[in-house]
């Protein structure tokens, strides 16, 4: 076995995803730990999660015959912490405590680097970091102006794969990513199209809660002026609103299922409404890819598509027809999150990954 060993720790709601990776970037274990209802039951709050999750990786790498002192980088998902550039940044003390107090609001993805520094300090030598989460902010002070001081564009977005696959197709093309210009559109659950500009994000929809295309399950961009008046209507109470904007829009609203793959098979088997619907979907994000051009001032050296929708060969279609015009169109199919966050420590272990600090 290649020694030192990258640990890539991912928490999610109901799950914990670990991955072992080598320094050649191969992969050694993985494994996706399910949690029941059952099982979360006693937290009341996800932090003190963390112990419980911490012990049940430590076992499942002991089945893996993974020796855990051969682990020298454990990368855990970034949470909700402060806006902060792209990288990747060591666990301290200043990003622990915003972990633990959920800066931007408590998610399960919080619990990353919680973990990794606990498994890290019982490994001599060993380092903990989080890398690209997304509030990752990189944007331009332009891209920040709404339209009225009482709103503020801001930047969440799929930042790790976003920027994985950016540095990745950068690579195989022989360029470096801080020298080129690329709009990536990641196509998954939540839609995000980011401007980047020799390394930077200057510009992307907030993909969480209403910003950009509409996706499998949010509404993206809507008419704020209808919104207004349904919000006042007393139809619906704010935790209403929120769903449907967030969970219970975009496919799911219209064709009441969030699964792209199901639609493109009620699509390619003749109906018409999934087909309507569908392809509006791949016609706003094309109107998103078009409005990063313009960010970048017709500067571009690529367009890259990926996330799970993109394994979709008609929907890529639709959108390469209306944007190929702008620059070559890369297709990258799925979100490998443990490779992300493997990407990181390996380039750190390679002494090619800056590590930031946190404050």
């Amino acid at each position: 076995m290649s020694k030192p060993l990258v640990l890539a720790v991912n928490p999610g709601s109901t799950s914990t995803k670990i991955a072992v990776f080598d320094i050649h970037s191969h992969k050694l274990f993985q494994k996706n730990i399910k949690h029941s209802a059952e099982d979360l039951a006693p937290f009341a709050t996800i932090t003190e999660q963390y112990e419980f999750r911490k012990n049940i990786i430590l076992k499942e790498l002991e089945i893996g015959e993974i020796l855990i002192d051969d682990i020298s980088i454990i990368v855990g998902r970034g949470g909700l912490v402060k806006p902060i550039p792209s990288g990747m940044y060591e666990v301290n003390d200043a990003l622990k405590a915003d972990l633990l107090k959920g800066v931007l609001g408590q998610h399960a993805s919080n619990l990353g680097g919680l973990i990794a520094d606990d498994i890290a300090k019982s490994i001599e030598g060993a380092k903990a970091f989080i890398a690209d989460p997304v509030v990752v902010d990189e944007m331009c002070d332009l891209a920040r102006i709404s339209g009225h001081p009482e709103f503020q564009r801001i930047s969440i977005f799929h930042a790790l794969n976003q920027k994985a696959i950016a540095k990745t197709h950068a690579k195989a093309q022989g360029n470096d990513y801080n020298e080129i210009n690329l709009i990536v559109a990641h196509l998954g659950g939540g839609i995000s199209v980011g401007a980047h500009l020799k390394g930077m994000v200057i510009d992307v929809n907030q993909a969480l809660d209403g910003d950009g295309p509409f996706s499998p399950e949010r509404t993206g961009s809507l008419p704020v002026g209808a919104v207004a008046k349904m919000c006042f209507s007393g139809k619906y109470t704010h935790d209403q609103v929120k769903k449907m904007i967030t969970g219970q829009g975009g496919l799911v609203a219209y064709l009441d299922t969030n699964d792209a793959l199901e639609v493109e098979n009620r699509v390619k088997a003749g109906d018409e409404k999934a087909r309507l619907f569908y392809e509006a979907m791949a016609y706003q994000i094309s109107k998103e890819i078009g409005s990063c051009a313009a960010v970048l001032k017709g500067e571009v050296d690529g367009i890259l598509i990926t996330g799970g929708v993109a394994y979709d060969k008609m929907f890529v279609e639709w959108i390469k027809e209306r944007v190929a015009f702008i620059a070559p169109v890369f297709v990258y199919p799925g979100e490998d999150e443990m490779q992300a966050l493997a990407f990181n420590g390996i380039g750190f272990l390679k002494g090619e990954a800056e590590v930031k600090i946190y404050s």
